[in-house]
């Protein structure tokens, strides 16, 4: 959990920096692109090509296509619909996906999972909640999609992990994650792209080489790699953790406005509902 803990602090320094530095002044759909493409060319050199299962290599480049490419299709067509924070509200269903299709894989209903995922719903409604627009529903549908997207590349992940090589190192095989994402950033900038809201400052390139370099490629590495190491029910609360977190770092750099007692309460509930499935697992466990 250390892993996931480690990642969910980048990002959420990560947020920050885009909300202020990228958000509205830099094409999103070239930022996807450049954060992908730099995360792959980190890792392209040490690509392991030869002896690879290619039924393997192909698992990766699938859940990276997923997990990445298509879950930023439906991302950033849902903001032609909606507003921010409508956005923000209607991503909080991850974990409840997280749980659901770990135990439809696994042929299981686990109540544990699906509980823990649904407080920490609760957690990050509590947190994020505003108002939402009358007329939302098919804005709904596309943030959903993208939720899916998001939660089938982790889970998939979790699946694939048990059967790649033990004996190659995991930084030799994630770039074919990365590999199956960018074929589906690049049709993202083709399709939706504004080349007249290029990066036009030292700042700006600044930001997306971190982005880049730093959340994307490292962030999703040890990310899928903190996936393997903990239960569907960790996993799923996690996914929210990154909202009190990024409200957090945005409150005490940037001074944003947050309700702070909203904050708090929200957070609150998230890890109680972490520490409630490790102790379910311990009990299990024991």
């Amino acid at each position: 959990m250390a892993i996931l803990a480690g990642v969910t602090l980048l990002w959420a320094f990560s947020f920050s920096l885009i909300g202020v530095y990228i958000s509205g002044q830099v094409d999103s759909t070239f930022a996807v692109l450049t954060r992908i493409t730099l995360a792959l060319a980190v890792f392209a050199p040490m690509m392991r090509f030869r002896g690879l299962d290619w039924r393997l290599a192909a698992g990766l480049m699938a859940v990276g296509a997923v997990e990445l490419g298509l879950m930023y299709v439906f991302f950033y067509q849902s903001f032609l619909w909606l507003s921010v924070p409508e956005v923000l509200l209607f991503t909080i269903l991850t974990p409840v996906y997280i749980a659901v299709l770990e135990d439809g894989l696994a042929r299981r209903f686990d109540p544990r999972c699906l509980v823990v995922a649904v407080a920490a719903v609760v957690g990050a409604a509590v947190i994020r909640y505003a108002p939402v627009s009358a007329d939302y529903w098919r804005g709904f549908l596309i943030v959903q999609g993208a939720n899916l997207c998001f939660a089938a590349g982790q889970v998939g992940y979790r699946r694939l992990a048990p059967r790649l090589p033990s004996d190659v190192p995991l930084h030799a095989l994630f770039g074919w994650f990365f590999a199956g994402a960018w074929p589906l950033a690049f049709a993202l900038f083709w399709w939706l792209g504004d080349t007249a809201k290029l990066p036009q400052t030292a700042t700006q390139w600044g930001v997306l080489a971190w982005l880049g370099l730093g959340a994307s490629g490292l962030g999703y590495y040890a990310w899928n790699h903190g996936a393997t190491r903990v239960d569907a029910g960790t996993l799923a609360v996690m996914n929210n953790a990154l909202i009190p977190v990024g409200l957090a770092v945005n409150l005490l750099i940037w001074n944003e406005d947050a309700d702070v007692a909203r904050l708090v309460a929200g957070a609150a509930i998230i890890a109680a509902a972490l520490l409630l499935n490790t102790f379910w697992g311990y009990r299990q466990r024991a």
